[in-house]
């Protein structure tokens, strides 16, 4: 198996709310719109698919419980204040956000939270990882 990721699938309970999160309020463009799925381009050869929660589990499984996992999405920035308008934004959206601050490893970073409490990251990470993620 190559060492690489195709895909990124959320369950999500409400779909028209993520529709409304992501392409009404961030702005984002779906590369697929279907009754139980959207799917975004995220990267050259990455996509976010956010699975309505009933279709998911059909295909999938029932997962042990629909608690906020432990992970983040990660989105990098070139400034730090793009971290604060993304951050802003989505406090308007009525995310909950935790507010940018310094990190002990060198960046700028702060989250919030999808209206199904998937936690994303905006960071500025000016390390050499950092900027190679950029576009």
């Amino acid at each position: 198996m190559e060492q690489r990721l195709s895909f990124v699938t959320l369950a999500v309970r409400d779909l028209a709310a993520s529709r409304a999160f992501y392409i009404d309020g961030l702005g984002w463009e779906p590369d697929l719109q279907a009754p139980d799925v959207l799917m975004f381009r995220v990267a050259d050869k990455v996509i976010l698919s956010l699975w309505d929660a009933e279709s998911f589990e059909a295909e999938v499984g029932v997962p042990p419980s629909y608690g906020t996992p432990p992970l983040t999405l990660a989105h990098n920035l070139r400034t730090k204040k793009g971290v604060d308008s993304v951050l802003e934004t989505a406090r308007r959206l009525g995310a909950e956000v935790r507010g940018a601050q310094e990190r002990e490893w060198g960046g700028y970073s702060g989250y919030f939270s999808d209206p199904d409490g998937f936690r994303w990251e905006i960071c500025f990470n000016p390390g050499v990882i950092g900027q190679s993620v950029l576009p």
